[in-house]
């Protein structure tokens, strides 16, 4: 892999390219249609309870518009099954991971995360995401860009989405990652192989956008923070939600939808995201009592799905929320001892751990630190469909 790759573009992603049946290419990178007619270079693997596509940078066009059409092709959108792509017909099994060197002193590689819409052809850049986080210090030594170092390996990694810089850490034999071990994690069957991530935000970035421990939205009290993750804290009790309920259910409730959705237009400003009626920030979590001897039951609209478990970043936001008073869900926390904040989700207890600082002047900071796994599940070359 040569050391000089393309710039990965992080502005916002809409797919309005070329089709690749003109055989037009952007104006550099590979070409659209060569694409099309010999395939680009992917890794399938699941990073966490979520599962996307792994590209490099240089294998993609550099340009976003044609970059979006293109990989919108590829995972098979805009179609709720995704059956002409290798999309898994549901926003956690429809995500993209690019990744490259990065050219800043301290940091190996570069991640941009894309969230690719399933039945709207839509790239989403306004987010990271944490599970498939775990996934890129494997695959960036799998392709070449980090040597492994003995029988662990330590990649650093800068998070293009959010400005946050990530440390993985993995088992790595005969220059190779490990993926088999015995680490389980909530939402994913069986054992593998731990990745040891932290996550942290830098010194221009606080936890509490707002600088408040609560906001008023559409007269619901809220807690909005982002540790990684942009994320609105609702009372469950407020919505009629106790923590017990299926995510079919709640998506099924399309009135609780729309209530939730208006808190999420509201939040968007607020949290210097704008206008977020096209975006999949923040995420909206609804916080009840503990049920199973967690600190805090979690269900999680991401924002029109419900999540089946909770995602990495979702859960520091939370369990670092909980650490504040005032703040959401400090008052109805089950006991919050040691450096573990067990959230529960609709899969399980996710354990969470967190580091909560305050700055001399107020200011509210924290670092993630959490446990995970991925695996490799295919490494080969995806054929996009020749158009949308």
């Amino acid at each position: 892999m040569d050391a000089a790759e393309p710039p990965v573009a992080t502005g916002p992603s809409v797919a309005t390219g070329p089709s690749a049946a003109t055989g037009r290419s952007a104006a550099t990178g590979p070409s659209v249609a060569a694409a099309v007619r010999d395939g680009i270079r992917c890794m399938l693997m699941r990073g966490g309870t979520s599962k996307g596509a792994y590209f490099l940078a240089s294998d993609l066009p550099s340009d976003p518009a044609a970059r979006d059409d293109l990989l919108l092709r590829i995972m098979g959108s805009p179609d709720p099954r995704q059956i002409d792509g290798i999309g898994g017909a549901h926003p956690l099994t429809s995500k993209v991971a690019i990744v490259s060197r990065s050219a800043v002193e301290g940091i190996d590689v570069d991640y941009l995360f894309l969230q690719i819409g399933v039945d709207a052809a839509t790239v989403g850049d306004a987010q990271t995401c944490g599970n498939l986080l775990a996934g890129i210090g494997p695959f960036a030594v799998e392709r070449g860009l980090v040597p492994a170092t003995g029988e662990r390996t330590t990649v650093r990694i800068r998070l293009l989405n959010t400005g946050d810089i990530a440390t993985a850490g993995f088992a790595t034999i005969d220059g190779r990652p490990e993926y088999d071990g015995d680490a389980a994690i909530d939402g994913v069957p069986g054992t593998a192989s731990a990745i040891e991530l932290e996550v942290g935000g830098g010194a221009d970035k606080p936890l509490l956008p707002t600088g408040r421990a609560s906001d008023d939205i559409d007269g619901h009290t809220v807690t909005l923070v982002d540790n990684g993750m942009p994320v609105v804290l609702l009372r469950g009790e407020e919505f009629g939600v106790d923590g017990s309920e299926p995510p079919a259910a709640l998506e099924a409730d399309d009135a609780l939808a729309g209530r939730i959705e208006r808190v999420r237009l509201g939040a968007g400003p607020l949290m210097g995201l704008g206008d977020v009626a096209g975006q999949t920030v923040p995420k909206m979590i609804l916080l009840s009592p503990p049920r199973d001897g967690g600190a805090i039951s979690t269900r999680a609209f991401i924002p029109a799905r419900v999540h089946t478990a909770i995602g990495v970043l979702m859960a520091a936001s939370v369990a670092a929320a909980l650490r504040i008073p005032g703040a959401v869900g400090h008052d109805i926390a089950g006991p919050l001892t040691g450096e573990e904040t067990p959230v529960e989700h609709p899969s399980g207890t996710f354990p969470s751990r967190v580091e909560v600082t305050r700055d001399p002047d107020g200011t509210w900071r924290a670092t993630s630190f959490s446990l995970r796994t991925a695996r490799k599940l295919f490494d080969g070359m995806v054929f996009p469909r020749p158009r949308r």
